[in-house]
């Protein structure tokens, strides 16, 4: 029972704390007229009033106001019951709002105070989190560029890569028919074919974005935290990567190649020469070049997107 009340008197109090100041201050001057009304319609007698003193309702809400605010100049005196118990009662319903409104005041400060600490808090994260990045920034650049650098490889024939080639995520199914040549890119000097060279890189940048959203919180900058989720999401998924390293020596087991150059000259003439994706129901042997296809598609937009927010992130300096 008593947990009960106390509980009750809880919720009361919280509910008058959150109330706002000037709520209690326009009811504790609408107490003023208000009382002044039941004055003024008090039978005579109730008063011991002055000689020559007034008795219209401007008198009495004067009276109220004296009353209310405690001040008691003794001209106008309650003389009988229902006038002492009303005045009583105007003093009383004063003093508690009058301490309603000071206490929301202190709930406002509060509440005031905890906001600003709260901001201050936020602004000091924001700024370790900035600063955590920023250390971060240039390697992460790089394995980007170093990911666009082997998308680009991978999706341009090698008589059409230059050394300044930009990866164009407009390329065609066919445009990787060279995928299995070295990516002659000038910080790669392994002769691995170019679209293993993609996939360690891929790996790579997947594996750092996973550690960087462990290490920094990127929830300050959501758009870069959610590209980022979507490349590691997407790497994780992708499940063409051995098919795809061992697609020149499954070619030779089958007897539709002598050797490993020839398997790799066919599998490029069939990249080449296939309608792609759109008949990839009619070629179940294309499907890892498929999933290849779409799979740079989609992570090199959003390698991309993730260099460009953390370029802008770093020039703007928050």
């Amino acid at each position: 029972m008593n947990e009960g009340i106390s509980n009750k008197l809880k919720h009361f109090w919280h509910v008058v704390s959150n109330v706002r100041p000037i709520v209690w201050i326009c009811l504790y001057l609408c107490l003023m007229p208000l009382f002044a009304l039941v004055y003024y319609w008090m039978p005579d007698g109730q008063f011991r009033i002055p000689e020559n003193a007034g008795t219209d309702y401007g008198s009495w809400l004067y009276y109220s106001i004296v009353t209310i605010t405690t001040l008691g100049f003794g001209d106008y005196t309650p003389a009988h019951g229902w006038a002492q118990a009303v005045t009583a009662i105007e003093v009383m319903c004063g003093l508690v709002f009058l301490g309603f409104f000071l206490n929301s005041v202190g709930s406002m400060k509060s509440e005031i105070d905890v906001e600003t600490e709260i901001e201050k808090q936020h602004r000091v994260h924001q700024a370790t989190e900035y600063d955590k990045l920023m250390k971060n920034i240039p390697v992460l650049l790089h394995r980007l560029n170093m990911y666009l650098s082997f998308c680009y490889a991978v999706t341009t024939p090698v008589n059409k890569r230059g050394a300044g080639g930009q990866y164009n995520q407009d390329f065609r199914f066919n445009d990787m028919h060279d995928l299995y040549l070295p990516s002659g890119l000038p910080t790669d000097y392994s002769s691995r074919p170019a679209v293993e060279g993609l996939m360690v890189c891929a790996s790579n940048t997947s594996l750092y974005l996973d550690s960087l959203q462990s290490h920094v919180d990127l929830t300050l900058w959501p758009e870069m935290l959610e590209d980022s989720f979507a490349f590691v999401a997407a790497c994780q998924m992708f499940v063409s990567a051995d098919l795809l390293k061992d697609w020149p020596e499954k070619e030779v087991k089958e007897n539709s190649a002598t050797t490993v150059k020839e398997a790799i000259k066919k599998i490029s003439d069939d990249i080449e020469a296939w309608s792609g994706p759109e008949e990839s129901g009619k070629r179940f042997d294309m499907a890892p070049a498929v999933e290849l296809y779409h799979f740079i598609k989609e992570t090199g937009k959003l390698a991309r997107k993730i260099e460009l927010a953390a370029t802008s992130i770093a020039s703007s300096g928050k």
